[in-house]
């Protein structure tokens, strides 16, 4: 079976097995950068699998596991940044960790992807409206209210 073939017959049910795995935003694309990397590499795993669906199924979770801890590497460097900003080193705990406010990244990662943009690049790069609108190739307006919709929603989840 060629991986297209493959993927024109399992890729329905593989992107809601990675939903079970990852987020639902995501699990899309776990399911793509896992065929991505099959077609990289033709001669590799995939030629030698004798069971497809299996062994796409073992391929999605590690990607998934991938995600995860690709995932816990990004909060650990925030984690990181935000201790570093603060006035008081007494924040990092004994683990290397922060003390982040309860709810604070929960309420980060449910973000919309743009709002996630926004955000960072405001106050991570200093970056102000107009560079990030042209950063992101949007209206001034649509960082507008991106930003303020992100800084409400932060707002609720500190409050």
């Amino acid at each position: 079976m060629s991986l297209e073939d493959a993927y024109t017959r399992y890729a329905d049910d593989l992107v809601r097995y990675a939903t079970a795995l990852v987020d639902r935003s995501a699990a899309g694309d776990v399911v793509a950068d896992t065929f991505a990397d099959l077609l990289r590499n033709p001669e590799g795993a995939w030629s030698r699998a004798r069971h497809p669906k299996a062994f796409l199924f073992g391929a999605v979770a590690n990607r998934a596991r991938m995600y995860h801890r690709q995932n816990d590497r990004r909060r650990r460097r925030e984690r990181y940044v935000i201790a570093a900003r603060r006035p008081n080193p007494a924040a990092i705990d004994d683990d290397g960790g922060v003390d982040v406010p309860d709810g604070l990244l929960d309420a980060c990662a449910d973000l919309s992807v743009q709002q996630r943009a926004v955000t960072y690049l405001t106050y991570w790069h200093d970056l102000s409206v107009s560079d990030v609108a042209e950063s992101l190739g949007v209206h001034e307006g649509t960082v507008r209210r991106q930003l303020a919709r992100a800084r409400s929603r932060l707002r609720g989840a500190l409050s």
